[in-house]
């Protein structure tokens, strides 16, 4: 498929940095966001100066305010829209998709009252049944990062072959490398629970734990991610690549990390108020905490850091009480399918 046109859904710092990198290959994007205010600066100074400055956007890259004239003769929609903001947003613009148009969620959350994810979403949002391909691009790539030029690796998921393809060549360039996938649900899920083990991560180094903690976090982490992936039908090697290991990597490690920021304000005794009150981003995270809680209780499975983080952010738990009862946990094996 000959892609003419791109819709970028959501003009926040990851939809302007993907934004940039399609206009920079010469590809025509209409760049949306609901934010009438932020829509004029941008249409004006021709920059994201408010989440992506020093870049100037390329003649290709149109700002709008209208979501029909986005979307309209778009052949590729890319939707970068915070996740309880997501199917509302896709509901106003499911009259204006063409058939066969190539749909990619570059979102990383779980609606909290229906436990979907954002494909999901786009699923039971679709009532005429138009040909609709689906899909998620994600992977370990801070947006700063992407829109500064930096060799970066990331995957895309559709379960059409050709409609991956067609996609992975769309966004790889000479410094963004994109690896094609079918695994849509296990490439949504680490994406969306990644999230969650970053604010653990933060915690432990809000209260000054060391590498060993980090570590055994993200270890661990990672097999509550692979857990309710695969009870979701995820394939396991999905959480060993790069939208798995890699982003949870990045994502509990990096200073870009927003959910790591949040855990690390919580740690050093700000609470969940007062540290989002900080933010001048959405940390999905906080929640995607909310939704991974009750999808867990709903699927039956086992996550102890979940568990714990929920609390700390719900219920008011003390951050050293939560950390202190996953080590007084009993002991098990360590590869075991149920083991936390």
């Amino acid at each position: 498929m000959k892609i003419n046109k791109i819709a970028m859904i959501g003009a926040g710092s990851w939809g302007t940095a993907l934004a940039l990198l399609l206009a920079r290959k010469g590809c025509p994007v209409a760049l949306w966001d609901r934010d009438t205010d932020h829509i004029e600066q941008l249409r004006r100074e021709r920059e994201n100066k408010r989440y992506q400055p020093g870049h100037n956007f390329p003649e290709v890259l149109e700002v709008t305010g209208n979501l029909a004239d986005a979307v309209k003769g778009a052949e590729c929609v890319v939707m970068v829209v915070p996740s309880h903001g997501y199917r509302e947003v896709y509901r106003q613009i499911i009259p204006f998709l063409q058939e066969g148009v190539l749909v990619v969620s570059a979102v990383k959350g779980i609606e909290i009252d229906s436990g979907m994810t954002m494909t999901g979403i786009m699923q039971a949002e679709n009532p005429d049944q138009k040909t609709i391909h689906l899909g998620v691009l994600s992977g370990p790539s801070f947006a700063a990062e992407v829109a500064g030029g930096q060799p970066t690796a990331v995957t895309v998921a559709f379960a059409d072959p050709q409609a991956a393809e067609t996609v992975q060549h769309l966004f790889s360039t000479d410094y963004f490398r994109v690896y094609s996938s079918s695994d849509v649900i296990g490439l949504e899920i680490s994406a969306a629970m990644k999230n969650v083990i970053a604010i653990a991560a933060g915690i432990c180094d809000g209260l000054n734990y060391g590498l060993n903690t980090r570590a055994a976090l993200i270890t661990r982490g990672l097999a509550e991610i692979t857990r309710m992936g695969v009870a979701l039908g995820g394939e396991p090697q999905t959480f060993a690549g790069l939208g798995g290991l890699g982003d949870l990597v990045l994502t509990c490690t990096g200073n870009l990390s927003r959910n790591r920021t949040v855990g690390l304000k919580l740690g050093s005794g700000l609470t969940l108020e007062q540290a989002l009150s900080e933010m001048k981003m959405v940390a999905e995270g906080v929640k995607t905490t909310q939704s991974c809680y009750k999808l867990a209780a709903k699927l039956k499975v086992e996550m102890p850091i979940l568990e714990q983080v929920y609390q700390v952010l719900y219920q008011n738990k003390r951050c050293e009480d939560a950390v202190s009862e996953l080590f007084q946990r009993d002991l098990r094996q360590e590869v075991e399918a149920s083991a936390g």
